[in-house]
């Protein structure tokens, strides 16, 4: 009897490995994914900005919890064996994996929040795949921000989305708490 061998897996130091060519590279479960560099248009970078100065404005009218705020692709190791790396537009770290001695360009653990603002290269299946390997390896919340749309579906472990727009408060208790802001104000109303 003969097995039909998968495809080879792959690890984080053999991403790092390739070129920088114009190509995105992320890993899932081990397996390399490949496509041409998202072309980042005006909406995108306008709302990631938005987002990242929104929560670091709540990160820092507090002591507590700490950690940090990133944005523009951070790359993550989202668990290892098989290796699990990808870029996330904007996340918040906890203060644990923020303060982690670093061994590569990327954060080593998942972070609490996930941010992906959806681009036009975006399809369905990428998305749903990295929403489900998000929740599976520990982030707590993923936000997936339509900017036609203007709207943002709240994902967490073991709960239905939630579709949030206009006046409607985005929240993420208790993992950020006192975290409120009306997702219009992502969108610059």
């Amino acid at each position: 009897m003969s097995t039909i061998a998968g495809p080879r897996l792959r690890t984080l130091e053999e991403l790092l490995a390739y070129p920088e060519d114009g190509v995105d590279r992320e890993l899932i479960r081990g397996e390399l994914r490949e496509r041409q560099m998202t072309r980042r248009n005006r909406w995108h970078s306008v709302v990631e900005s938005r987002i990242a100065s929104i929560l670091w404005a709540w990160l820092g009218d507090r002591s507590e919890p700490g950690g940090e705020i990133v944005s523009g692709e951070a790359g993550f190791v989202l668990r290892r064996d098989p290796d699990s790396s990808v870029g996330i537009d904007v996340a918040y770290v906890s203060p644990e994996v923020a303060a982690a001695k670093p061994t590569s360009p990327y954060f080593e653990g998942p972070p609490v929040l996930a941010v992906e603002i959806l681009s036009p290269s975006d399809t369905q299946e990428d998305i749903d795949e990295k929403i489900e390997l998000y929740l599976e390896t520990g982030v707590a919340i993923v936000w997936i921000v339509n900017t036609r749309l203007r709207t943002v579906t709240v994902y967490r472990p073991d709960a239905r989305p939630i579709l949030i727009s206009g006046d409607e408060e985005l929240t993420a208790e208790p993992h950020l708490p006192g975290f409120r802001v009306p997702v219009g104000e992502i969108f610059g109303k």
